[in-house]
């Protein structure tokens, strides 16, 4: 984290919540023309895929209120949120990948070439 931001928000941000990551959510105090400012300061390395969805459409001007404990909830058919792993040991590579030994399960049959008439 930039120690200007921290100073920033020692200086102007009133935190209004936390996510279950311990993501901390500020806006600014001193309110000024047009959208009022809002940030995260991630716990961890800074990754905006970090964020939940409810934070992330509070932060962008989507709600007008932070997200309440019930918006919070995760329904049924919801899964949980995990960060973006690309470009990290952790992302997902299928079969086949040149990290995963590069051999491709063998065709079937089933494909057909298309050649032009």
């Amino acid at each position: 984290m930039k120690i200007g931001t921290i100073i920033y928000t020692w200086l102007r941000g009133e935190l209004v919540g936390t996510d279950e990551f311990g993501n901390r959510y500020y806006r600014n105090t001193k309110k000024r023309r047009g959208k009022e400012q809002r940030w995260v300061i991630y716990k961890g390395e800074a990754d905006g895929s970090a964020a939940p969805p409810e934070w992330h459409a509070w932060l962008h001007h989507t709600t007008d209120e932070p997200l309440t404990e019930k918006a919070a909830q995760m329904l049924a058919w919801q899964k949980e949120h995990e960060p973006n792993m690309t470009g990290t040991p952790e992302a997902y590579m299928p079969r086949g990948h040149d990290r995963r030994g590069g051999r491709h399960a063998p065709a079937h049959g089933e494909y057909e070439a298309w050649s032009p008439e």
